[in-house]
C-alpha cells in the first residue's frame, strides 16, 4: 500500500512521532510533506513524550492525533495510555501507528525477539484495539477499520494499526545530512585506542556495531564491551551503575544524541552522583540514523551547557579529531566525572555488520571481565 493511501485514509492533520525502521516510508513521507511543522509534525524525544504531545493536541483542538513509534516503544506509553488517556481517566482518542519489529517467525536482531512476541498483548492489556497492515493490505481495508473506530475514537478511546515489514511503500527518496566531517566510526576508533583495556558501554544502534567491528579490526576481544543492543537511552545509566561500583576504574559510555534526549534525566541523576571515573561521551549527528536518518532537536540545543546544569563539572564540545584526541586524552588521566560531546556527520559503512555474538555471550563475557579489576 503506498504511504500516501495510508495517512489519507486515517485523516489526521498531527503527527507525533519517534522514527523507527519498519516505518521510514511514513517518517520520510511526513518530512516531505510537512518537515518539522508543530501544527502538523513533531519528533518527540520518546514514546511517552509523543503520546502527552498528542493528549495536549486532542485537547486543544478537538481532533484526533496519530502517533507512530518502533514497538519497542511501547513500554514508554503504558504510563501516559494508561494513567492519562484511558477512560477512567481523561478519556482521550489517539491513533497508534506501530512498526512490528521481531514479529514471530521473521527473523530479527535479539533485541526485538520478546518485544515482538508481547507486541499485540500489551495492546490488548492497554485495551487498545489493533489492526495489523501488512503486504496484502488494501485501501478498502483501512478504510472499513477507520469506519468501525469512529464510534471507539468518539468516546476517547485508542486504536493502533500495527505494521509489518514492507507493508508500506514510499517512492520519494529523502536525504539527510550535516556540514560536519568527522565519522562516527573513526571517533568510536580513537576513544578505543585511549581507553585501552577500561570497560566501555555502547549505546543503541550503528554505534555498538562499529565498536563490535572496531575490535574484530583490531583483533581484539569483545569482553571490554557492554553493547546495548536494545534498551534506548539507557547507556548511560547502565554505565552509571558500572562506575559506580567500579570506582577505581574508568568507564567510558559512548552514547548517541537521539539516545541521550530519550531520557535526559539521567544526565542529571550522573551529575548528582559525581561520579569520578566515569566518561559520558555523546557522538552528535543531530539525526535518528540508525532508523533511516530523520533528525532529533539536538541540533537545537547546547548538550554540554546541559551537562553543566546537571552538574558534570567537566563538559567540553570537540568539532575535529585533533580536539577530539586533546579531550580524550585529559578525561583518560584527569579524576572527575566528564562530558564530551564528539559532532560527526550521518552516515555509515554500507557494509557494516552486526554483532556474531549472542547478547547473552556479551553480558557474561563482560561480567567476567569485570570481576578482574
Amino acid at each position: 500500500m503506498k504511504i500516501q493511501d495510508f495517512v489519507k485514509t486515517l485523516n489526521c492533520r498531527f503527527f507525533c512521532g519517534v522514527p523507527d525502521s519498519q516505518l521510514k516510508s511514513l517518517c520520510d513521507y511526513l518530512m516531505n510533506e510537512y518537515g518539522i511543522d508543530p501544527k502538523h509534525h513533531i519528533i518527540a524525544a520518546n514514546e511517552g513524550n509523543c503520546t502527552a504531545i498528542a493528549a495536549g493536541y486532542n485537547l486543544a483542538t478537538g481532533e484526533v492525533p496519530a502517533v507512530y513509534m518502533q514497538n519497542s516503544g511501547q513500554g514508554n506509553i503504558i504510563n501516559p495510555v494508561a494513567s492519562l488517556m484511558n477512560g477512567k481517566v481523561y478519556a482521550i482518542p489517539c491513533i497508534f501507528i506501530v512498526g512490528w519489529r521481531g514479529e514471530p517467525g521473521v527473523h530479527d536482531e535479539p533485541q526485538h525477539i520478546y518485544q515482538g512476541e508481547v507486541t499485540l498483548k500489551l495492546l490488548e492489556d492497554m485495551e487498545i484495539e489493533y489492526f495489523v497492515v501488512d503486504k496484502n493490505t488494501e485501501v478498502c481495508d483501512i478504510e472499513k477499520k477507520m469506519s468501525e473506530w469512529q464510534s471507539l475514537l468518539a468516546c476517547g478511546k485508542q486504536v493502533a494499526f500495527v505494521i509489518k515489514k514492507g507493508a508500506l511503500q514510499y517512492d520519494e527518496k529523502v536525504v539527510y545530512s550535516n556540514s560536519y566531517t568527522t565519522v562516527r566510526e573513526e571517533i568510536i576508533k580513537h576513544i578505543v585506542a585511549v581507553s585501552k583495556d577500561d570497560p566501555i558501554v555502547s549505546t543503541t544502534g550503528k554505534a555498538s556495531r562499529e565498536l563490535f567491528e572496531i575490535r574484530e579490526a583490531n583483533g581484539q576481544g569483545h569482553e571490554r564491551d557492554f553493547l546495548t543492543v536494545g534498551s534506548m537511552g539507557h547507556s548511560s545509566s547502565i554505565a552509571l551503575g558500572v562506575a559506580l561500583n567500579k570506582p577505581n576504574t574508568k568507564v567510558w559510555c559512548i552514547d548517541g544524541d537521539g539516545a541521550a534526549l530519550m531520557h535526559l534525566g539521567a544526565m542529571a541523576v550522573i551529575g548528582a552522583n559525581k561520579t569520578k571515573n566515569l566518561i559520558h561521551i555523546v557522538i552528535n549527528n543531530g539525526a535518528h540514523e540508525t532508523v533511516g536518518g530523520m533528525p532529533t532537536v539536538s541540533q537545537a540545543l547546547k548538550l554540554t551547557e546541559i551537562a553543566t546544569a546537571c552538574g558534570y563539572p567537566y563538559a567540553v564540545k570537540v568539532d575535529s579529531y585533533e580536539e577530539l584526541d586533546k579531550e580524550l586524552a585529559k578525561a583518560k588521566n584527569s579524576d572527575v566525572l566528564t562530558f564530551i560531546e564528539a559532532t560527526c556527520s550521518i552516515g555509515s559503512r554500507a557494509d557494516l555488520g552486526r554483532p556474531t555474538t549472542t547478547a547473552l555471550d556479551n553480558k557474561n563475557s563482560f561480567v567476567e571481565f569485570l570481576k578482574g579489576i
